[in-house]
């Protein structure tokens, strides 16, 4: 009987042994495969120029570029700007991105001041396109084809139709260059300063008007204001190149200095206790203009010498900041002529 068992316990381990040990035969053996099928074929592609160390962000330039940037927001000089004056006393962004292929080739067009135009690879051509390249060439503008994941990576959202033009931030002037520069002139001052403007295009739009009228600056807030952006510039058909706008840390006090040096302070409104066929525009003068809905801040309105009205036959109740701003300009200019 014990053998019985050991015979069985030994028909047991031996079908173990086979299941476990068995190899599993197969009918042929697999024959070499002939090339990638071209599953490589994207790996061996070129990736484009590398786009500039300020772009990458784990670079250490654009560390370094960062760290500048939030120095100069807290108001520490980094430097010296250019006339002299510390660097700290204005803030500069960082560099803006256009997107989209109209955007790029209205810029381009309007001489906005870029240092890269970045072109997708595989974009498909048309005459956009071919219009920028050319017009970015006869600038000597950076031209840089880059792989289409880094174009999307860039604009955060992809939208950019395979083509982005790089624009460095705007240098602007401190208040007291303005009125360095009147120094040097027998013109009486003629300046605009913004309250509570924020859409870019305005901005820009004033300061063709200011340029078209003879006027010699523009003033805006450091914060809660548009700043000068590329749509700026090309709303103001390249006046941005040729007239300065400065930025003030605190609207109220410059306009108070400017005051005590005998400027007359005079904002917009529609409820103003002149009108404009009253007011005499031939002594120097500081136009304030605010926005459409909020008009001109409490601090401001009770800082200006006088609030000008302009008179209107129709229906209308208010004007746009930047009309009402090209309005009182050209009356300015007129009486200054005769």
């Amino acid at each position: 009987m014990v053998a019985g068992r050991r015979a069985r316990k030994g028909e047991l381990m031996a079908g173990n042994s086979q299941r476990r040990g068995a190899v599993r035969k197969t009918g042929s053996k697999k024959g070499a495969v002939v090339g990638s099928g071209g599953k490589r074929r994207r790996g061996l592609e070129g990736r484009g120029a590398t786009p500039p160390a300020e772009m990458r962000t784990k670079h250490p330039a654009a560390k370094r570029a960062a760290a500048k940037a939030k120095a100069e927001a807290k108001g520490r000089p980094t430097g010296r700007a250019a006339g002299g004056r510390p660097a700290g006393r204005k803030t500069e962004d960082g560099p803006e991105l256009v997107l989209g292929r109209n955007p790029v080739v209205e810029c381009l067009r309007a001489g906005v001041p870029a240092t890269a135009l970045y072109v997708a690879v595989g974009t498909e051509n048309d005459e956009r396109l071919t219009e920028s390249v050319q017009t970015a060439a006869d600038a000597g503008i950076s031209i840089l084809e880059v792989p289409r994941t880094d174009l999307d990576r860039m604009s955060n959202n992809g939208l950019h139709q395979g083509l982005a033009l790089q624009v460095p931030p705007y240098r602007y002037a401190h208040p007291d260059d303005l009125l360095d520069r009147l120094r040097s002139t027998a013109e009486p001052a003629l300046l605009v300063a913004l309250d509570n403007i924020s859409d870019p295009r305005n901005l820009g739009a004033v300061i063709r008007s200011v340029a078209a009228f003879g006027g010699h600056g523009v003033l805006i807030p450091q914060r809660r204001s548009a700043s000068v952006t590329a749509v700026a510039w090309r709303t103001s058909a390249g006046a941005a190149a040729r007239l300065p706008v400065a930025r003030a840390t605190n609207l109220t006090r410059t306009l108070k200095d400017w005051a005590n040096q005998g400027i007359q302070i005079v904002g917009l409104d529609m409820g103003g206790d002149t009108t404009l066929d009253e007011f005499d525009g031939t002594a120097p003068t500081v136009i304030v203009v605010g926005s459409e809905g909020k008009g001109l801040s409490r601090l401001v309105r009770e800082n200006c010498d006088s609030i000008l009205s302009i008179p209107m036959a129709g229906p209308v109740e208010s004007l746009n900041a930047s009309v009402a701003a090209g309005v009182v300009l050209a009356e300015i200019a007129r009486q200054r002529r005769a």
